[in-house]
């Protein structure tokens, strides 16, 4: 860990709802911004936001493929947050408790 700063800067980040469930999501595989939308409810710009926040801190890497943006968990190097994520639900859990359970895979 390189300071107490950076620590609390990501650890701010898991107070958020949105935010906490997106992580608690990519902890099973990478997911795409529009599923997102679906699954949480929220507008494509309110969603990027949240993602770009964690991204800037280095918590979620992503990838491009064709017009779709892919974000995959990165805390490897962050075990207090990996360590986080290991209490909180499984994305089926998750998706039940939003009423999303149909949510299907990739973006059309």
């Amino acid at each position: 860990m390189n300071s107490i700063q950076e620590a609390s800067d990501k650890l701010k980040l898991l107070g958020d709802k949105t935010r906490l469930t997106i992580l608690s999501l990519l902890q099973e595989r990478e997911w795409c911004v529009c599923e997102f939308v679906d699954i949480l409810g929220m507008s494509q710009p309110g969603i990027s936001q949240h993602l770009r926040k964690l991204k800037d801190q280095g918590l979620v890497k992503e990838s491009k493929r064709g017009q779709w943006v892919y974000y995959a968990l990165n805390v490897e190097e962050t075990p207090y947050i990996k360590s986080v994520l290991e209490f909180m639900p499984d994305s089926a859990a998750i998706l039940k408790s939003l009423n999303k359970e149909g949510i299907s895979s990739g973006c059309k």
